[in-house]
């Protein structure tokens, strides 16, 4: 078993060990933490990296209460769905692999959510599909706070900074900005295509 949180087309080490694993766990019953890729991931565009962040309501808002992750709700009057399909388009329609998995992609941004979580496990499943994993996941029923397994929930964090990075590949605008290391899976699917799996 290996343990994860539920992101949003989550980074690059995330995917690594995901492919390194027989078994994902998905947390299911932490609470929201802000700055994390629970609702965010980041892209690379012609200025650089690109933030996409879903907006969430926070129903417990002026109370004390926390937050679960599973029970955060997505701000659609936000219309997150147009800006993050665009800013997608326009990043990435002349990479090598784009086209290949645009279908696909349309459709995570057509159907309207609700939970965020459901988001996540929808950008999941269309990962593992696009890179063509088998790995199949569970959720937890109640917070695991210890585990010997293998525990990647810090992954989640945006602070955090893996120490195992994948190798360089090539990237859009790599010539004028540099090399971005652990951007969203996107950036590394769109450019290389089946062959991510080689760089995992």
């Amino acid at each position: 078993m290996s343990l994860f949180i539920p992101s949003y087309f989550g980074p690059i080490s995330e995917y690594s060990k995901i492919l390194k694993t027989e078994t994902v766990v998905f947390e299911m019953e932490d609470n929201f933490q802000k700055q994390s890729y629970r609702n965010r991931c980041y892209i690379f565009n012609s200025n650089g990296k690109q933030l996409l962040n879903i907006p969430v309501k926070d129903k417990n808002k002026g109370t004390t209460q926390r937050k679960k992750t599973k029970d955060l709700l997505v701000d659609n009057d936000a219309f997150w769905q147009d800006h993050h399909l665009k800013s997608l388009q326009t990043a990435y329609r002349t990479s090598p692999f784009y086209e290949f998995y645009e279908d696909d992609l349309l459709s995570i941004f057509k159907r309207k959510y609700t939970f965020l979580q459901d988001v996540n496990i929808d950008t999941y499943l269309f990962i593992t599909d696009a890179l063509q994993i088998s790995q199949k996941y569970s959720i937890t029923e109640e917070y695991i706070v210890n585990t010997k397994e293998n525990d990647f929930r810090e992954l989640s964090d945006v602070k955090n900074k893996p120490t195992k990075l994948v190798d360089n590949y090539i990237q859009m605008f790599d010539d004028k900005h540099g090399f971005i290391a652990n951007l969203s899976i996107l950036d590394l699917l769109f450019m290389e295509g089946p062959n991510a799996i080689s760089f995992l």
